[in-house]
């Protein structure tokens, strides 16, 4: 059964084989665990090249070790890396002996990371920029990943906890010493002025989630049209591969399929859909209803017809979100598409249109210039406790009338709210989803 009291080891540097294998350990054993197989520990956080032996004293490998103490490392504990060959058997050897040690275990996805949250070695919007950068693609999402890892977010969460902290000392000040001289008569100019601008702060901080949410899961875009409009091969043309399955007969896609392009830095996953037409195949009207639903929460659809006299609006049904109108086979003869009757016109075959369509794309995705900070909420978890916060705060400046007990009161809430995000406060039953996301090792 594992336990929080374990030394726990783990390979943290990917997949094998490879020319170098990283693994790591952390916990009360690490130093004793070291000494032992390696005969001696090097200086704290410095390289030292070291013979490692197995229990029985035979030679496993040579590599490089290194010791970090408690509490200055990653997770707060005293942790070691042994940095060996990345050989399928050498590695499997070590991560053997290492598990022979009473008090020793493989460590659980996460583990790492869990011990330095819960040691106070990262907050959790820190944790979980750190799982970004692993899984980042593009340079936006690592640039956002960065940001969140290197706790530019948390203090600005902080920031705000703290002011929320003054306006409730203040007010608990007039309340319990109200007699004395040196309190205020009134906390009202002290600090509801600050909560007014408090509550905009985190208002305008909320408008930027959506931009948020695109830079880190990437800008979702729908190809939708007509049957035989030519969505799955555009598709395959932009994922350069065949994807999607593309014949002259009408409803060939039946689900939605996805490829995740690169613009500008951005992810940008296009979903090809089932064609829009009436059918009385029961499971082509199946992708029909998902092409509606994938529509609906499309940030941006492109809407494919092949016919210059396409009535776009009917086509367009019930979705009335931002969309571009795409010509397609323009390379067919006798298909002339007169000037402004779509917004791009492209042929898969000749590529003719198909940097303007990219262009046109890129418009659709949020200015994020090089140089600035990117303090953006990335999750429905941030975005569902600064909007609990901010009401708390609102109800607060509101409830004038009910005392400074109970605006006291609805601060407190508004603080809880806002430590839920990096982790403060209550957040015992959110552990186990965030961190069993991560990679083992890390």
């Amino acid at each position: 059964m594992s336990s929080a009291a374990d030394t726990i080891f783990a390979l943290s540097s990917g997949g094998l084989p490879s020319g170098v294998a990283v693994i790591r350990l952390s916990g009360v054993q690490s130093r004793e665990v070291i000494a032992r197989m390696c005969g001696t520990v090097p200086a704290p956080r410095h390289a030292a090249l070291r013979s490692i032996r197995g229990r029985n004293g035979d030679v496993l490998d040579e590599g490089i070790v290194l010791f970090f103490p408690g509490p200055h490392s990653f997770t707060g504990e005293d942790s070691a890396e042994l940095q060996i060959h990345g050989g399928r058997a050498t590695v499997k050897a070590v991560l053997a002996a290492l598990a022979e040690f009473e008090g020793m275990r493989a460590a659980e996805a996460g583990e790492f990371s869990r011990r330095a949250f819960l040691n106070g070695r990262m907050d959790l919007v820190e944790v979980e920029g750190l799982a970004d950068i692993i899984a980042a693609e593009t340079e936006i999402q690592r640039r956002l990943a960065a940001e969140q890892a290197s706790g530019g977010l948390s203090r600005l969460y902080d920031s705000w906890a703290k002011r929320l902290t003054h306006a409730r000392a203040m007010i608990e000040a007039e309340l319990d010493f109200a007699d004395e001289d040196d309190v205020p008569g009134s906390v009202a100019s002290q600090i509801w002025d600050d909560m007014h601008a408090l509550q905009q702060d985190i208002l305008n901080h909320l408008a930027d989630a959506r931009v948020g949410e695109i830079a880190r899961d990437g800008l979702k875009v729908v190809i939708a049209g007509p049957a035989n409009a030519g969505k799955s091969s555009l598709l395959n043309y932009l994922a350069k591969r065949d994807i999607a399955i593309v014949t002259d007969i009408p409803g060939t896609t039946r689900d939605v399929l996805h490829v995740d392009l690169d613009i500008s830095g951005f992810a940008v996953r296009l979903y090809d859909t089932a064609g829009l037409r009436e059918t009385e195949d029961i499971v082509e009207q199946e992708g029909i209803r998902r092409t509606w639903l994938s529509m609906a929460e499309a940030h941006l659809v492109l809407l494919l017809s092949d016919d210059p006299d396409t009535d776009w609006n009917a086509l367009a049904g019930s979705y009335s979100g931002p969309l571009l109108r795409v010509g397609t086979k323009a390379d067919k003869p006798n298909r002339f598409w007169p000037a402004g009757s779509a917004d791009a016109i492209v042929s898969v075959k000749s590529g003719v249109g198909i940097a303007n369509l990219l262009a046109a794309v890129g418009g659709h995705l949020p200015d994020l210039a090089p140089g600035n900070a990117l303090a953006l909420p990335t999750r429905r978890r941030h975005v569902a406790n600064l909007v609990e916060a901010k009401e708390h705060i609102a109800r607060a400046i509101a409830s004038g009338a009910a005392g400074l007990d109970i605006q006291a009161e609805n601060l407190r809430l508004a603080g809880v709210a806002l430590g839920r995000v990096t982790g403060r406060v209550d957040v015992e039953n959110l552990l186990d989803v965030i961190f069993s996301e991560f990679c083992i090792g890390k």
